[in-house]
């Protein structure tokens, strides 16, 4: 397909779906930045600089960035340590310097090592903390804004939800609940011929329109506006220009500002890949994102967001997934939304400030549910407990604790279930027995490590004696050193004490493994060719079973 053609060939929906995103990105860029303690516009100006300079930078077609809630704790202790918010933005500098740098050491392909499972159950997990996360907006309960929703953040509480739910303002339920029931029609064959207008949009439009007539009405349920977007309205372009802070350059003499910008870039970078890869997965034309590129992308991004008084950014699941729900083709959709938060900040952010904030909550609900939906749990299921398990787990575990920690607990117990399966099949066998002996075949693995020492050391202690083996290396891409020397000493020593003959096949010279008969040798010496031997196959544990109960 023509370049030019695959990204402008889409633009209607990719503009429509850069007004959604701009919209859920908007309260999200401000929330973000009042949770880190920073200026409420910075946390806009990182919104700009993610979609407009790294989403043309990027590789990806559907991946939106901007100020992410992983990062809040670590922003929030940075400028409190830093005491000064002029001097936190050399840090954000430094850590774009140092993504672009790992991007040139090809540092992307971590992404490629995290299990499908895992990433599943980010997104599953991602979905669930957007449900618990936006009830309080969705039923206009303000004082729960230090729940704010995030990509990853802390975990959340159970009490707040609760009171959320016992304070409920019915202007705002009335306005999530109709944006609900919308977005579930919109997906029926009814509206169809509506799909072209998307959901998202209209839901929005309905929740400024039903909150005008409460306030027209004079109703109790009319909404405030703490329940309202809420963006800084400058009176002048001065005025706006003057929301923008350059950097203390005295910073960059500090140790503090090093250290943290090298804390910044790593989680932001590690964060950036794990939701380039749920993105990936998300997107319904299957493209693949360069990772190393977008590293790079990232890593300029951040340096201009330093440079203009920004917000460290990352790629975000939740404004990615919201842009990929909203009908996104290409990169066209997130570089909109960024000119959107530009513009509308500077001309119309009063306009802005009457969207409610429940008709939002109403997007993301939806959006995080589309995340965890039963189909994905089914198809974890169907795959067997090696899958199932370690996508409960990091669900789980992302709604909590945070991203990075549900991530590094479905891993370690990937690691685990990859370390039992290579210990449970070291080898596959095939055992005949004939009237003059057994003669057994042991085929190893590609892989053999230490893990499989025990089994193999426990296998070879149980050939029967006056028997013949023959051990096929074949296939084998690398043997254990341990192994090795369970293998050499079987043959010189336990095989003779036994009278086993034993045939090594297929070893690698650098094994320097003992000299033995050969497999037609061994087979030759032990056959009767009119004589139909007993057969048997299959893996270790079959085997040692077989040997055991022989010997009883």
């Amino acid at each position: 397909m023509n370049q030019n053609k695959s990204i402008f060939g889409y633009i209607k929906r990719d503009a429509l779906a850069g007004l959604i995103v701009f919209l859920i990105a908007l309260p999200l860029c401000l929330g973000i930045a009042q949770a880190s303690g920073a200026p409420l516009f910075s946390g806009v100006v990182a919104g700009i600089v993610g979609g407009i300079v790294i989403g043309a930078l990027s590789g990806s077609a559907l991946s939106v960035v901007g100020p992410a809630a992983g990062l809040t704790a670590i922003v929030l202790a940075a400028i409190s340590d830093l005491k000064a918010f002029d001097i936190f933005l050399c840090a954000v500098i430094v850590a774009g310097a140092l993504q672009m740098l790992f991007g040139f050491l090809k540092a992307g392909s971590f992404s490629n090592y995290i299990p499908s499972s895992v990433i599943e159950g980010m997104l599953a997990g991602i979905g669930l903390t957007i449900i618990i996360k936006q009830i309080p907006d969705a039923v206009g309960f303000d004082q729960a804004k230090k729940a704010i929703m995030s990509d990853s953040d802390d975990g959340f509480s159970m009490d707040t939800i609760n009171l959320a739910l016992s304070h409920v303002e019915w202007g705002a339920a009335l306005i999530s609940i109709l944006g609900l029931v919308l977005l579930v029609l919109w997906q029926t064959k009814w509206f169809r011929k509506l799909s072209l207008v998307p959901s998202g949009l209209v839901v929005v439009v309905v929740g400024v329109i039903i909150n005008a007539v409460l306030i027209s009405n004079g109703s109790v349920h009319a909404l405030e506006d703490t329940h309202l977007v809420s963006l800084p309205v400058a009176s002048s372009f001065q005025e706006f220009i003057g929301h923008f802070t350059l950097p203390n350059w005295e910073g960059f003499k500090q140790a503090k500002v090093w250290e943290i910008g090298a804390i910044i870039a790593v989680v932001a970078s590690i964060e950036t890949l794990l939701c380039i890869e749920a993105t990936d997965k998300l997107d319904p034309m299957k493209r693949y994102t360069p990772t190393n590129r977008e590293l790079k992308a990232q890593g300029i991004g951040n340096m201009v967001s330093g440079l203009i008084g920004g917000l460290p950014v990352t790629s975000v699941i939740v404004r990615s997934s919201a842009n990929i729900n909203a009908g996104a083709r290409t990169k066209m959709s997130t570089i909109i939304h960024g000119m959107l938060l530009l513009v509308c900040a500077a001309s119309i952010p009063w306009l802005l400030n009457l969207i409610p904030k429940a008709a939002l909550a109403a997007i993301l609900i939806y959006t995080g549910y589309r995340l965890c939906n039963p189909k994905s749990i089914k198809h974890m299921w169907d795959g067997g407990w090696t899958q199932f398990v370690p996508y409960v787990a990091t669900a789980l575990a992302v709604v909590g604790l945070d991203l990075l920690k549900g991530v590094g607990i479905g891993l370690l117990i990937s690691i685990f279930y990859i370390l039992r399966q290579n210990m449970r099949i070291p080898f596959y066998y095939i055992r005949n027995t004939y009237k003059a002996g057994d003669l057994v075949k042991l085929t190893l693995a590609q892989e053999v490590s230490f893990l499989n020492k025990a089994s193999i050391k426990e296998t070879l202690d149980n050939i029967p004696a006056n028997s013949s083996l023959i051990i096929d290396a074949s296939l084998t891409e690398y043997i254990d050193f341990d192994v090795l020397d369970i293998i050499k000493e079987f043959h010189s020593i336990k095989a003779q004490e036994k009278n086993i003959t034993v045939s090594l096949v297929g070893f690698k010279e650098e094994y320097k493994v003992p000299k033995s008969a050969s497999e037609r040798e061994v087979v030759h010496a032990l056959v009767d060719e009119n004589e139909s031997p007993r057969r048997s196959s299959g893996t270790y544990t079959d085997l040692l079973e077989q040997l055991k109960n022989d010997k009883n």
